[in-house]
């Protein structure tokens, strides 16, 4: 896929499993269970899905996965699997973390930014040396000051080593300096998420990250246990899905297990799937 004068691919870091319940929150088992069948513990599986940008001289990627850097109990606790290193992934599109020129993290929780460094010698350093990395100052305040229910999210490693080595640009608002990418904002599941959208003649691209994780989260009531504000993210995401219909988005989704983009349509219960985009 092509967009904004970027070639698009759909990255898979790592598979990984949450509980089905705190994935869905007031959602009943017997609705949800019907799109993500869970396993005998609960739970359901979850892609770590990046988005590699190629283009305007620059190699781009949206997130950065869950990393390497868990500890066995860890890998045990959150089901991980398939876990590949970043120089790993992108080696599929000729390409080393080396080459990497930006890294746009949507936000801190560990499944989105734990790649973004990697232990060398028992200390974690930048996975991606030549990059700046960008992150929302309201969100970087609240991953050092979380609250006892997200605490458990946020690890000092995945953004420290970069304020360290001068690699981590800290925006306040849509001021990212990159051709043809704007940037949305959702505060319902975690304070000053940043979702990058890709813009074209013809439509756009919506990184959804956690305001839409799956495409089972689709239906405006669909939405998180893990959502610190859910009244908050679901005026969001009505918002953003009547204009993802009007202006012609698709949407990529970071944590759907099968599906990694798709455009929209209103059907009878509002909006829903339209067609599965391949990227």
């Amino acid at each position: 896929m092509e967009c904004g004068g970027y070639k698009c691919f759909a990255v898979e870091m790592c598979d990984f499993l949450l509980d089905g319940g705190a994935m869905f929150g007031v959602v009943p088992k017997p609705l949800w269970e019907r799109k993500i069948p869970a396993d005998e513990k609960n739970r359901i599986p979850l892609k770590a899905r990046t988005l590699l940008l190629c283009g305007h001289g620059r190699n781009i990627l949206v997130d950065t996965g869950c990393g390497t850097k868990f500890s066995e109990k860890e890998l045990a606790i959150y089901g991980v699997t398939a876990t590949r290193s970043p120089d790993e992934a992108l080696s599929d599109y000729d390409l080393s973390t080396a080459e990497i020129t930006d890294v746009i993290l949507t936000h801190l929780h560990f499944d989105h930014a734990g790649g973004s460094t990697f232990l060398k010698d028992g200390e974690a350093v930048p996975t991606f040396p030549n990059a700046t990395y960008y992150t929302q100052k309201r969100q970087l305040d609240w991953a050092k000051h979380p609250t006892m229910r997200d605490r458990a999210s946020f690890f000092s490693d995945n953004w420290a080593p970069m304020e360290k080595s001068g690699q981590l640009t800290v925006l306040d608002g849509n001021n990212l300096p990159l051709p043809n990418i704007e940037l949305l904002f959702s505060d319902g599941h975690t304070c000053g998420q940043q979702l990058p959208l890709i813009k074209d003649e013809n439509g756009a691209l919506l990184y959804c990250g956690d305001l839409i994780p799956t495409s089972a989260h689709i239906p405006v009531p669909w939405h998180m246990g893990y959502d610190n504000q859910p009244l908050v993210i679901m005026a969001e995401k009505e918002r953003t899905l009547k204009e993802a219909v009007e202006k012609n988005w698709t949407l990529f989704f970071e944590h759907d297990p099968t599906i990694a983009a798709v455009t929209l349509k209103e059907g009878r219960k509002g909006v829903e799937m339209d067609q599965v985009v391949e990227i």
